[in-house]
């Protein structure tokens, strides 16, 4: 394994990624479910409204509410991402209590936490509203044949990146646009590379910006789930035409080189392939589920993709 060895840009072991991550209210795979969720609503067209804005010293922050439920303190300034996610919590617990499976009397904590009541609850709400049926033979064998390097072993990919850390307080609009206005720049550049380290080493949040973005060789185990499951499992080669969101931040991602690894019998990974299409399923499912209860709840402060209807599975 090569990376920048501090876990913290999406290119460290699998276990200091996830001992970075946000402390889950959710099992294991619904939590990667989650993130991808996540991921996909900050990429939706939303409506236009502003995250929490502080103006100076000692300024107070505009309050995010659900239904009338504060999202953030009064000095409190989140980025769109962290209130989507706090917004999304809530409408669950909300939806929770309204079910029956958790008391009136809770209430949410602090810096977006809930209880352990609540996250029991919403598990089971989700498990609930949200059955998924196990994907059938044949649908596991089209994906097989559609994406052969999805499970190979062995794989591996010589990596540089430029990461735009997402952390409190930071404008997440600018960001994206800091970094798409870069990927364009290093898509149409044709020099050999070096204008790629000139960026890293300027704008590169990762400690590898100092070598130019370069991450050396890795293979999924050694990424953060998220960022492995937009760099692996294809043949592409340079500057990605898509920038990779992980749980740190923006990477823009070079592949330098691949090895490609050994292709398994469709036998070998019928179960991996079926939990993938499960959790597929799930993230839309879910989607879905947080659309139909932002459209009934008020939301203020924070925009989320509502709907009013029961949309199609």
């Amino acid at each position: 394994m090569s990376g920048c060895g501090t876990g913290s840009c999406g290119c460290g072991s699998t276990d200091s990624s996830a001992a970075a991550a946000p402390a889950s209210t959710l099992t294991p795979t619904q939590t990667a479910a989650y993130e991808a969720l996540v991921a996909m609503m900050a990429d939706a067209p939303l409506q236009t409204m502003s995250a929490p804005v502080a103006s100076g010293p000692g300024a107070l922050a505009e309050i995010a509410r659900v239904n009338g439920v504060a999202l953030n303190a009064p000095h409190e300034v989140l980025d769109e991402e962290a209130l989507r996610q706090r917004a999304c919590t809530e409408l669950l617990r909300q939806a929770a209590q309204q079910a029956g499976l958790l008391l009136a009397d809770d209430v949410s904590g602090t810096e977006g936490a809930i209880s352990t009541e609540a996250s029991n609850a919403i598990e089971q709400l989700l498990d609930r509203e949200l059955p998924i049926p196990d994907p059938s033979e044949e649908a596991c064998r089209r994906y097989h044949e559609a994406h052969p390097a999805a499970h190979a072993q062995g794989e591996r990919a010589q990596l540089r990146h430029v990461l735009f850390a997402v952390t409190p307080g930071v404008d997440v609009k600018q960001l994206r646009l800091r970094a798409e206005a870069l990927l364009i720049e290093l898509r149409c550049a044709d020099d050999g590379g070096a204008k790629f380290a000139e960026a890293a080493a300027q704008w590169s949040n990762c400690p590898s910006g100092q070598q130019g973005g370069d991450l050396g060789w890795l293979t999924r185990a050694d990424c953060a789930p998220e960022f492995a499951r937009e760099v692996f499992g294809s043949a592409e080669i340079g500057v990605l035409a898509r920038l990779v969101h992980s749980r740190f931040g923006l990477h823009v991602v070079e592949v330098v080189a691949r090895e490609a690894g050994q292709q398994p019998a469709f036998e070998e990974v019928r179960q991996a392939i079926a939990l993938t299409l499960r959790q597929q399923a799930w993230v839309n499912a879910l989607r879905q589920y947080l659309q139909l209860l932002a459209g009934a709840a008020v939301v203020e402060g924070v925009a989320l993709d509502a709907a009013e209807s029961p949309l199609v599975q």
